[in-house]
């Protein structure tokens, strides 16, 4: 009996997935067929259906796989030493996700899925909330060992005002072709300052 190949498996599932998301970015969720995503990966369809029995399968576990990449991100954040430098990495990072065409349409057919699908609206309800809680976490620890009276307004405010700004940019993204990417940029950055404190020894000073 043939052994099976945890590590080759994943790397086929992750084959799979990264060809979905091209065909779908593409072509759209219900215009691409599973022979578009066959060629794409380079297997066979029975290949292919051995790993996802359908297109639904393969959207779900795109998001899926998105929230479990926030989770571990979310991790690598909370262990590493300098949180203000992991927060400002972190908008840094999704702010040239979403910057990113082919990232920005396949968020729109997902989006568009989740309406039409239960099962996908729950997913996209968990990586929302995953990502919320990776923002607020990386705030929390920004400002950590300060009194709730002395923050600028609570973390909670705080990550839902990055998060507002953000989706603005990747909608405005979608449907406006002259849209500024720079400068929504630079409005997200300026609102980024006021949510860190003061740089120990710069009195007065944010960056």
């Amino acid at each position: 009996m043939r052994k099976i190949d945890p590590a080759r498996q994943q790397e086929r599932r992750r084959q799979i997935l990264a060809a979905a998301a091209e065909c779908f970015a593409e072509n759209g969720f219900h215009a691409t067929s599973t022979a578009q995503i066959c060629a794409r990966a380079a297997m066979s369809p029975g290949n292919l259906f051995h790993y996802y029995a359908s297109k639904a399968e393969i959207i779900e576990a795109l998001v899926a796989s998105d929230t479990d990449a926030l989770r571990e991100r979310r991790q690598a954040g909370a262990a590493r030493g300098d949180a203000r430098a992991a927060l400002v990495d972190w908008i840094d990072e999704n702010l040239a996700r979403y910057r990113e065409p082919g990232y920005a349409r396949l968020g729109m057919e997902i989006l568009a899925e989740a309406v039409r699908n239960p099962r996908v609206h729950t997913l996209v309800m968990a990586n929302e909330s995953e990502r919320k809680a990776s923002l607020t976490a990386l705030l929390a620890a920004v400002w950590q060992g300060v009194s709730r009276d002395a923050l600028p307004r609570p973390v909670g405010e705080m990550a839902d005002g990055l998060l507002l700004l953000l989706d603005g940019i990747y909608s405005r993204s979608v449907v406006d072709p002259q849209f500024d990417a720079a400068a929504g940029g630079r409005l997200l950055d300026a609102v980024l300052r006021d949510c860190l404190p003061p740089v120990a020894g710069r009195a007065g000073e944010q960056s």
